[in-house]
């Protein structure tokens, strides 16, 4: 597997550990390892830029899915600064995965996530 191949699968394993972080701290840290300090997220119901932001978007669909963790569905493909990958969010106790979604993520030179634009493919009714 190429390096640049390894930059786009690093940068979403960050992005998924940010996403899946239950503790409030541990989030914090792994928003500021994933994101660039200017990056932004983008989808449907949210557009933040910053950790903070990024940050409290994550926390609240934590709260509306407790006991929920995001996956990878497939690979994570990617040319130049930009990746897109799929991921479900799955519940822990019974395995349902009542959202899921695509993202478009562009990097940094150092790595890191610039922005996310999120689409979803998949939400309960009423969510």
């Amino acid at each position: 597997m190429s390096t640049t191949a390894h930059r786009y699968e690093d940068a979403v394993a960050r992005c998924f550990e940010a996403w899946n972080a239950e503790d409030p701290a541990a989030r914090v840290k792994a928003v500021a390892a994933a994101w660039a300090e200017e990056g932004g997220y983008t989808d449907p119901p949210a557009d933040v830029s910053g950790h903070e932001g990024i940050a409290a978007v994550i926390a609240a669909a934590r709260e509306q899915f407790p006991g929920f963790e995001f996956r990878l569905t497939g690979g994570v493909d990617g040319h130049h600064d930009t990746a897109r990958f799929s991921w479900e969010l799955v519940s822990a106790a019974d395995g349902s995965a009542p959202v899921a979604g695509s993202d478009v993520i562009t990097l940094d030179g150092q790595g890191r996530i610039r922005a996310v634009l999120g689409f979803l493919d998949r939400v309960p009714a009423g969510a």
